[in-house]
């Protein structure tokens, strides 16, 4: 058996570290570096009993230790400082070997890399890594891309460490060039809809019921034993079970209402813009969490008027259940619109990329896992080329059996003042997506009164234009 490591691990933070000894945990030989010596001397004194790590402090020493053709996994904060990793790691390297991109990088900048070093004979694959610190140790699901041919050599190693469910690994190829990274960026970007989804359920109960943290807490660990089983209910539960040690008050109470993000639910929106796909419930939680950061707009907001009436509720447990299917129902909408963006995008690039594959992978050790990722995944099973995800029959009984709770709490929402701009909204995208005729009628109208811009008819086929400044006659254009 040869000596040198089978696969290594540059960027030894967190993440990095976590998944080097996931690594090497499944019998794998690592080779283990980073720029500061001290963490990979800490990584061996902690965690050497998880395999056999290989250390060094030099890139080269590094790159000299790991079997050909070289695998080697950066885990750098995304942008210049992984492509500085990427210039040092190149002279190193012989054609074939292979560049692991693991972190969030923009899937641009994976296509860019892509193309540079596979004129080099490199292989470069952006891989997408979901679950957190936990997932990295444990089991995350991987979202690889890049050349087919480097998943046959690197594909075995990451199907082993990747998590199971039902003994299926939460991993397969996604694609070329930067299709891995940009389905975890669309991942990210729904895990955004179902965090804003969750805090407006928590927001309804707390306002309508008068409630604790601690009883919605309950009311969210009972949710999550049905249709709603995920991740990010389990761990809401838990968190708004959670007391503060230090004050005894409801640890939620004491977090300053600001959430913070690293920009991947911007990255989802604007590309959304860019494919021209409606992704409103990823867009308005993305816009959430920039309202709850504008403090001096907020500030000048508490003069505003409400003009809001008193919350009417007779029967708690009926309103309990209204939330949970609006809830659900919303939730069912951001991952269709996702998965919307994943196809639109896979045409526009070429990717071929399967939908059913990317539920099935993302049932475990991601952060949006959830149990009915398995109903989607047989959605696409069903027809691999459905054209919305919310028109499969299990959906479409499923988000129409809670249609009538969801109208009353948006509604109920809007009476009391409640802001709740992903349930809205993604019951606004519900009513558009199926309307047998939409206002963009007269849109397109008034572009062509003040630009000549054009309108189609539905009597006739053809292009038209109306001389809205003259005699207002109507002339074909094609």
């Amino acid at each position: 058996m040869s000596d040198l490591a089978q696969i290594g691990v540059t960027g030894l933070a967190v993440m990095g570290r976590n998944l080097a000894r996931n690594i090497a945990r499944h019998g794998y030989r690592v080779a283990v570096h980073n720029r500061s010596y001290a963490r990979t001397e800490s990584l061996i004194a902690e965690h050497g009993s998880d395999g056999v790590f290989l250390p060094s402090q030099s890139t080269a020493d590094f790159v000299a230790s790991i079997e050909r053709p070289r695998k080697i996994i950066v885990m750098v904060k995304a942008g210049g400082p992984t492509d500085a990793v990427i210039d040092e790691l190149v002279p190193l390297l012989d054609q074939g070997d292979i560049i692991i991109d693991a972190g969030n990088a923009h899937f641009p900048d994976t296509i860019r890399r892509e193309n540079a070093l596979a004129a080099k004979g490199i292989h470069f694959v952006g891989m997408g890594v979901s679950g957190g610190e936990e997932g990295a140790l444990n089991g995350p699901s991987i979202m690889p891309g890049g050349n087919p041919e480097s998943y046959t050599t690197l594909g075995p190693i990451i199907e082993n460490i990747a998590a199971k469910v039902d003994g299926v690994p939460c991993a397969t190829y996604v694609g070329p060039d930067g299709a891995g990274h940009f389905v975890k960026m669309v991942h990210n970007g729904i895990e955004y809809a179902d965090m804003q989804l969750i805090a407006e359920a928590y927001d309804l109960l707390r306002n309508g019921l008068g409630i604790s943290a601690g009883e919605i807490g309950k009311i969210f660990e009972q949710w999550n034993t049905g249709d709603l089983e995920s991740f990010l209910i389990e761990i809401t539960a838990d968190v708004l079970q959670h007391n503060d040690p230090k004050t005894g008050q409801a640890f939620v109470d004491i977090v300053a209402d600001r959430a913070e993000q690293k920009g991947t639910g911007r990255w989802t929106v604007q590309n959304g813009l860019d494919l021209g796909v409606p992704i409103t419930g990823i867009a308005e939680a993305t816009f959430a969490r920039a309202l709850s950061g504008s403090v001096p707009q907020r500030e000048a907001g508490r003069v505003l008027p409400a003009h809001t009436q008193q919350w009417q509720i007779g029967d708690r447990d009926a309103f309990i259940e209204d939330v949970r299917q609006a809830l659900y129902a919303s939730k069912v909408v951001a991952y269709s619109q996702g998965f919307d963006q994943i196809a639109a995008a896979s045409a526009e690039y070429g990717w071929n990329i399967d939908r059913g594959a990317m539920a099935r992978i993302w049932r475990g050790g991601c952060i949006i896992r959830a149990r009915f990722l398995n109903r989607i995944t047989e959605a696409y099973e069903r027809n691999p080329q459905l054209p919305l995800l919310l028109a499969d029959p299990y959906f479409t009984d499923a988000v129409g059996n809670g249609l009538a709770a969801w109208r009353r709490v948006v509604a109920a929402a809007a009476y009391n003042g409640v802001p709740t701009p992903a349930f809205s909204s993604s019951l606004a995208y519900y009513d558009g997506v199926r309307a047998e005729r939409l206002p963009a009628n007269l849109i397109q109208a008034q572009r062509d009164f003040f630009g000549a811009h054009t309108y189609n008819r539905v009597d006739i086929p053809g292009v038209f234009h109306t001389e809205w400044s003259g005699d207002r006659s109507e002339t074909q254009q094609s």
